[in-house]
């Protein structure tokens, strides 16, 4: 993907600082998802990390896997959250996923600061 716009190359950037390890085939599809418009009125680097956590939730884990076999979404992420911060580490990553965190309140809050940003 070719750098032109500025959001883009704050994308590029965010994904370096976060997963400085992780190869070109993962990193691609992540750039990709978080230009996404669902995420164009976030901080570059909170879209990068919904991306990354997205990405590898559905690439490199059982995720899919546990919600066709029934389990609802918020079991299916617990389960894969060990996994994810293996990934994480593997990419060297100087976050992680937190067990005590609710990603689904870090995600609305990343909604939040976006209605903010349209708002001012």
């Amino acid at each position: 993907m070719a750098l032109f716009t500025k959001r883009q190359r704050e994308i590029a950037k965010a994904l370096t600082l976060l997963v400085p390890g992780a190869p070109f085939s993962d990193a691609e599809p992540i750039r990709e998802l978080a230009a996404k418009r669902k995420y164009k009125r976030l901080p570059a680097s909170t879209s990068v990390w919904l991306a990354i956590v997205s990405h590898i939730r559905h690439v490199h884990t059982d995720y899919d896997q546990l919600l066709d076999e029934g389990y609802e979404q918020g079991a299916a992420r617990h389960f894969v959250l060990e996994p994810i911060n293996a990934k994480l580490t593997d990419w060297r990553s100087s976050r992680f996923l937190n067990p005590d965190e609710d990603e689904e309140e870090e995600e609305e809050e990343s909604g939040r600061l976006a209605i903010a940003g349209e708002m001012n």
